[in-house]
């Protein structure tokens, strides 16, 4: 079968055309063939090894999130028929509960093999049902993006009449966006492009606010909720924001911290932090249950992922990857085989 990997060194000049054998379902497998991928930003990092030994071992096939369809199951497989349009979760071992240490090796992408196959062999726990009625390309948006928005959003119980701050115009952002909205809380979004912060309005930005025109962006936040905080802070930025994310949070809020686009390494006024009561909350995915959770969650509401309108083929994976860390891109980057 044909395969995309990093073969020769690490980075994404060295992804290229490869071959792994076929392989058969055992007992409680199935066989995937898969139809499209999506990028994140972690899929940069893996690329530069940038997760030590987390990021695996060459060769390695990239990306974490992709969909297909189920050609053939194992004995003892129920979760999964032929035919179903699925996913391959993000943590293939973490299936409910908090995350505990041993489920990063379970990492597709890095540090096992991703989703850049023709045919994916999964164990059925490591498989969810995609959203009815969905493509292949909208349901490879879900296994990392949009459940690390589930968690930061749902997992630290937004509400109605909530109010939610979240940066930039990308995968995850624009999907706690929605969720904020399945909720009845109010987004806030943030992005350098007002051509970008209008087309945000449609997947549930209430408010946009440019932060090249208002770099004190915190301002505007307290200015638009009347004075007070956000409840949430979808916290992407790193060490570039997280100084106005702390200023824009109301006390006894929380700061979801889950990129680190602008940088890692940042000065925290732990006085702010203390005297404000703010919860810090690191966010990593989330379980397989979860996942279906959110599955359920879109059924229910009927809203469908932010995809860029650039699409990429099988064999041009590494100019995907590169394209997310240009940041040209609005919502999700993703790959049709």
């Amino acid at each position: 079968m044909k395969v995309m990997e990093m073969r020769d060194g690490w980075g994404v000049e060295h992804i290229k055309p490869g071959t792994r054998p076929e392989r058969t379902p055992g007992p409680g497998e199935a066989l995937v063939r898969m139809a499209a991928a999506s990028v994140n930003f972690r899929d940069v990092v893996t690329a530069r090894r940038g997760y030590g030994g987390h990021s695996g071992a060459l060769p390695l096939i990239p990306l974490s999130d992709g969909a297909g369809t189920v050609l053939e199951v194992g004995p003892g497989v129920t979760r999964v028929k032929p035919g179903d349009l699925v996913c391959p979760a993000f943590f293939q071992t973490w299936i409910s509960g908090p995350m505990k240490e041993e489920h990063r090796a379970g990492v597709l992408g890095g540090a096992r093999d991703g989703v850049m196959q023709e045919y994916m062999l999964l164990p059925q726990e490591g498989l969810v049902k995609a959203p009815g009625g969905w493509s292949a390309v909208e349901a490879a948006t879900l296994p990392c993006a949009a459940l690390t928005a589930w968690s930061a959003v749902i997992g630290n119980g937004v509400k109605a009449g909530d109010a939610v701050v979240t940066q930039g115009t990308g995968g995850v952002s624009l999907f706690a966006a929605i969720f904020a909205r399945m909720q009845g809380a109010l987004a806030i979004v943030t992005s350098s492009s007002d051509e970008k912060l209008e087309r945000a309005k449609a997947f549930g930005a209430a408010l946009g606010i440019n932060y090249k025109r208002q770099p004190e962006w915190s301002r505007e936040v307290r200015q638009a909720l009347g004075g007070r905080g956000a409840d949430l802070i979808v916290e992407l930025g790193g060490a570039g924001t997280l100084d106005q994310s702390l200023r824009a949070i109301r006390t006894s809020g929380t700061l979801a911290l889950i990129g680190v686009l602008s940088g890692a390494a940042a000065e925290l006024n732990l006085g702010r932090v203390v005297t404000q009561n703010v919860r810090l909350q690191g966010v990593t995915v989330g379980s397989r249950d979860a996942f279906e959770e959110m599955v359920r969650a879109f059924e229910l509401h009927g809203a469908k992922p932010p995809i860029d309108d650039k699409r990429y083929a099988f064999d041009e994976v590494a100019a995907a990857i590169t394209a997310i860390g240009e940041g040209r891109h609005f919502g999700k980057i993703c790959i049709e085989f």
